[in-house]
């Protein structure tokens, strides 16, 4: 049976009462990886959730009730889920403590029955959106097991045990999306770079037929295949061909055009069909605005709480939909919105001190920065009077977007509580503000990002409430590297910085990149040996003598995307020269946290690094 999350009156809530609260007070219950999936008849929820310590599978009832466990996996974590089409079981991917290296498991809804799929560990599989033919008897997958730097597509015949391999063109990623309804026809995503993506068209009933790309007659760009139309006649994607943003074009397959569906000022994020009914979300400054059409009219919907939706499923009645929300004041949960009886939970991860500290809601701001370009940013300031303390956090990816999220596990709403003021910009290189800004970043790391990073500072100096001789840097990923940027090449005497699993030098790690990837890394970051100059150039190790504040570095000694090395270098550069560097590595973690304990000893010496950095000699807040 899962635990249950701290509610008032518990012995959690009441000790709060009394006390400062501490960074696991703010923690939630569990974490969840937006991947849920929906059962065929619409009845059961399956996700994967760290409940009990790791990612597991469960199932829960749309109408809600007791979580069911259906994993108890060992150095395990389930990533992606599908339910076959009899709705008998579930196929799910799983992979070791980070390394990326998925396994492909079934199982059935009693959680009996587990069993692999395939050759085992050894090569990275994605599961298909929908990876199931109507009929259930092929699974398609994608995998890097014939080149480790090719992603192909494998149709696999679970009666005969046999595969259909199809191969993708030089230089593409092949990612499965969904099958037709008549089982006809795949479609498949082919990747060459985060903003040129072609929609290809596989003929599943011809084993001798080549893969088609269907847009290239629009050149390059985004094109993200999406849902079917239920008559198999065509199907929707999203794209950028008519905007800077991305809208939902519809795709007919009898005279191969394409059309425009929806175009907004904001991006087109998910896509979902049923029957007549079409669903859909749009990125508004980040939160997750909600809209329909039913017989090509608008939809009325109930309201939801303000926030990010990062999944969806249409139940099959297209009366409601369940869907995964995130937000800054309620950690991710599943819902159900019914349209008739309006928007509910179906789980509870809401942390003790929920429930007795008023959390704080962002700002949607902009600030200046160079060649007349406004910064998008999310400020969080405290309710105690200021001036106060500010951590600049800095988001992943490059080509990701800070949004008003339950953010590091409640690390932002404990540092708040704490009196430290969080500024978290969308600079250079973030999604969600078109295309221009997205490209920014395209082969210039350390470039315009780090001028929106000394703009980000400008800006806070020149507005009131914030103690600007006190700021600490914090960021994962690529959020990492902007960390050490900003300590080793911008002129302020920074409070202190995290780095979690950042890169410090920029031409190991182009050449340590997965395999599939060398391309996309190539067209993003820049050739290790053809730009290998310029990428040493923009390094943070390069430029590391002159870092002097306290930093603290998380890594993963499994990471696939920025290996260890990465980090090794940096702090073994600055212990050289005497800097405070605190060095934590985790032995069964890859890229980001993975274990619940890890994680939440991670951020919890993050938030008592901070605290001791930004708020020493201060009086802090007590509930």
């Amino acid at each position: 049976m899962p635990r249950q999350p701290g509610a008032a009156g518990s012995p959690s809530h009441q000790r709060l009462g009394a006390v400062m609260p501490d960074y696991l007070d703010f923690v939630p219950t569990e974490r969840l990886r937006q991947n849920l999936a929906l059962s065929p008849d619409g009845r059961t929820v399956a996700y994967s959730s760290n409940v009990d310590g790791a990612f597991d599978l469960w199932t829960i009832p749309v109408t809600g009730g007791m979580p069911l466990r259906l994993t108890r996996l060992t150095g395990q974590a389930v990533w992606q889920i599908a339910w076959a089409p009899d709705g008998k079981t579930l196929v799910f991917t799983a992979d070791r403590d980070g390394d990326e290296q998925y396994q492909l498991f079934t199982i059935d809804l009693d959680g009996q029955n587990m069993a692999e799929i395939g050759s085992g560990p050894g090569c990275q599989r994605v599961l298909a959106d929908d990876p199931f033919d109507p009929a259930g008897r092929h699974l398609i997958y994608a995998a890097n097991d014939r080149d480790e730097t090719v992603q192909d597509i494998l149709t696999r015949d679970l009666r005969e045990d046999t595969e259909r391999r199809i191969i993708p063109p030089d230089g593409v990623i092949f990612t499965p999306a969904r099958v037709s309804p008549d089982g006809r026809w795949l479609l498949a995503a082919g990747t060459r770079s985060n903003t040129d993506v072609a929609a290809y068209l596989i003929d599943l009933a011809d084993p001798a037929a080549d893969p088609v790309c269907v847009t290239a007659q629009h050149g390059q760009g985004l094109f993200l295949p999406g849902p079917w139309i239920p008559d198999s006649s065509g199907f929707y994607l999203r794209t950028d061909l008519w905007d800077e943003f991305t809208a939902i074009g519809c795709y007919t397959l009898h005279d191969a055009t394409l059309t425009c569906t929806v175009q907004d000022s904001w991006d087109v994020e998910l896509v979902e069909a049923l029957g007549d009914t079409l669903i859909w979300t749009t990125n508004e400054g980040g939160r997750s605005a909600l809209h329909a059409r039913r017989g090509g009219a608008p939809l009325a919907l109930p309201d939801i709480p303000q926030g990010v939706i990062d999944t969806m499923s249409l139940i099959p009645d297209a009366e409601g939909l369940v869907l995964e929300l995130d937000s800054p004041v309620r950690p991710s949960e599943i819902a159900l919105l019914d349209l008739a009886e309006g928007f509910r939970y179906l789980t509870n991860a809401r942390p003790p001190a929920m429930y007795v500290v008023e959390p704080v809601e962002p700002d949607l701001v902009t600030y200046a920065s160079s060649a007349g370009r406004r910064v998008p940013a999310l400020l969080y300031r405290p309710h105690t009077p200021g001036p106060h303390p500010v951590l600049l956090s800095i988001h992943g990816g490059p080509e990701a977007q800070e949004r008003p999220e339950y953010a590091y596990s409640g690390l932002y709403q404990y540092l708040l509580a704490q009196g430290i003021a969080v500024f978290a910009p969308n600079i250079a290189g973030s999604t969600g503000y078109g295309l221009t800004h997205q490209k920014l970043i395209y082969r210039d790391w350390g470039g315009a990002d780090l001028d929106d990073l000394d703009h980000a500072v400008r800006h806070l100096r020149a507005t009131s409430g914030f103690d600007t001789g006190r700021i600490a840097l914090m960021g994962g990923s690529y959020g990492g590297f902007a960390v050490l940027s900003c300590l080793a090449r911008l002129p302020y005497e920074w409070a202190a910085g995290v780095s979690i699993c950042g890169p410090s030098n920029l031409v190991t790690l182009a050449r340590a990149c997965p395999p599939t990837w060398k391309a996309m890394v190539a067209a993003v970051l820049g050739d290790p040996d053809r730009d290998a100059d310029h990428l040493t150039r923009r390094s943070p190790l390069t430029h590391a003598d002159s870092i002097n504040a306290p930093l603290f570095v998380i890594q993963g000694a499994k990471d696939p995307r920025v290996p260890q090395e990465e980090s090794d270098q940096i702090v073994a550069r600055l212990r050289d020269r005497g800097v405070q560097v605190r060095y934590d590595v985790y032995s069964d973690e890859g890229h980001g946290f993975l274990n619940r304990k890890n994680e939440i000893k991670a951020y919890r010496d993050i938030a008592q690094f901070l605290v001791a950095h930004l708020t020493a000699g201060q009086e802090q807040w007590h509930v």
